[in-house]
């Protein structure tokens, strides 16, 4: 899909008829209450990009139907088979993308149809895909919102057809296996992808089964599929950049066409002139400074599923909040990136709840914590902080919650007085107002010492460079010819 990106620019050659191409949906269809709050421009006056980009399983054409096969599945509710966010740093220095594997159990926000007005209600451990089949791409960008507390500024949606003739205008994109490789089982399953080892530029029809084959990859699951995934964006990105052929007006005027006709993209996006603007931003982005990643995951019991790996995901998820390069060549930030425009109340109008959050696996919860910090918070101004005894959850670490964006300006504002870092400020749906988890990091004293804080992009993301031309997809030997 960032081939779409590289070479908008060619729609000005005929922008009516291009416009009239380019398909739009709603931004976030989501509830107000689920949407992260926008980030806000740094020192400069800058702001970062978070665009999330789709791959549409839709099987609503002839031409969509036979690339995409079973018959059983034509014109049913779209999923979305693919899934990255795209964050483009505020100083356009580096890119980060962020993959989730198909096979993700999460939850999925309510969601109102904006063609129909049908309301899908909230969801609990459903597989990530099936949010394009409530109402349109605009709950797959609720859901990513809702998991990942990061505001998306845009989305782009491209189908099976799109991928295969943006291969083909671009004369192939260079991917390698690590042995010959036929994707097929005798019960029909795989992608039919057939290639020898080492590099091969895919066109067409073959670029398409590289970014579904599953098995034949590595262990056969969605997460190596992610990898190939992520192998054949960066080769794009070079191809786009290095390949003189693009310079070729008849060649660009080709691809735009092709372009426009598969995508599909929120209204903030919907103009050839829109599309360009945004390809000069990521062009601005040197290939060595993008970084691919995948959320990092683990199973969910033996059903195959995944689910976000806690700990390593809140890091990665944080890192791209925060605007901190996941290829760990910032420079050093003086000034935070500030993410909310809601301004505070008055200290003793900011309703807290207090809960004693210090119980760990081996030692139950200190005494009183809760209330001696309701007591300390309400020393400071906060004359409406209360103790909440009702719940003893178990938190590692001190965290300041708040249920919606107009209260995250009160949320600093408590954390601020107690020492406690922007960084522990989350947005969650579990608390009806601001709520101080007082964690086992902080079981005695007045005064709350912040754990030095980790930079680093979780090695469970297994990141991969954007100029690495070295990437080779290990091959299954049961699928080896």
């Amino acid at each position: 899909m960032l081939v779409i990106l590289g070479t908008a620019g060619a729609g000005f050659l005929y922008y009516q008829h291009l416009n009239h191409n380019i398909k739009k949906d709603p931004l976030n269809i989501g509830d107000e209450k689920d949407r992260a709050a926008e980030s806000q421009a740094n020192a400069a006056g800058q702001k970062p990009l978070n665009i999330l980009l789709i791959g549409s399983d839709a099987r609503d054409s002839a031409e969509n139907q036979k690339l995409g096969g079973a018959k059983d599945t034509f014109d049913t509710p779209a999923r979305a088979d693919v899934q990255m966010l795209l964050h483009v740093s505020a100083d356009r220095s580096n890119m980060s993308v962020v993959s989730m594997p198909r096979d993700t159990l999460t939850d999925i926000p309510k969601c109102t149809d904006p063609d129909t007005g049908k309301t899908y209600s909230a969801e609990t451990d459903v597989i990530t895909n099936d949010s394009l089949g409530r109402g349109g791409p605009g709950c797959t960008v609720a859901t990513w919102e809702k998991l990942t507390d990061i505001h998306i500024d845009h989305f782009m949606m491209v189908d099976f057809a799109g991928v295969v003739s943006m291969a083909d205008a671009i004369g192939g994109v260079p991917v390698c296996v690590d042995a010959n490789i036929y994707s097929h089982t005798s019960s029909g399953k795989g992608s039919g992808l057939k290639l020898k080892k080492g590099t091969t530029a895919v066109k067409g029809t073959q670029a398409l089964q590289w970014l579904r084959t599953r098995y034949g990859f590595e262990d056969d699951t969605d997460i190596a599929r992610t990898k190939a995934q992520h192998q054949y964006m960066n080769s794009m990105v070079r191809q786009l950049r290095e390949n003189a052929t693009l310079s070729n007006p008849t060649k660009l005027r080709g691809l735009a066409e092709t372009a426009t006709k598969s995508l599909t993209v929120d209204n903030g996006l919907g103009t050839v002139a829109k599309l360009y603007d945004l390809s000069k931003e990521l062009k601005k982005v040197p290939t060595g400074r993008i970084t691919m990643t995948t959320m990092p995951w683990e199973y969910s019991g033996s059903s195959g599923r995944v689910v976000p790996r806690t700990t390593d995901a809140d890091q990665l998820f944080r890192l791209v909040r925060e605007d901190i390069a996941l290829d760990g060549k910032d420079k050093k930030k003086t000034t935070p990136v500030k993410t909310s425009t809601d301004p505070a109340a008055a200290d003793d109008k900011i309703a807290v709840q207090v809960e004693n959050g210090t119980r760990t696996d081996t030692t139950g919860a200190v005494r009183g914590r809760a209330t001696s910090i309701a007591q300390l918070l309400v020393d400071k101004g906060f004359k409406e902080a209360v103790a909440d005894s009702s719940t003893t959850p178990s938190q590692a670490t001190t965290l300041v919650r708040y249920p919606s964006a107009d209260l995250e300006g009160d949320a600093q504002r408590v954390a601020k007085a107690l020492g406690i870092p922007t960084s522990a400020v989350k947005k969650s749906t579990s608390v009806s107002g601001v709520t101080l988890v007082v964690g086992a990091d902080w079981t005695t004293g007045t005064k709350y010492k912040a754990p030095a804080e980790d930079d680093k992009t979780p090695t469970s993301a297994d990141a991969l460079n954007g100029s690495d031309t070295t990437a080779c997809m290990h091959v299954d030997p049961n699928y080896v010819w």
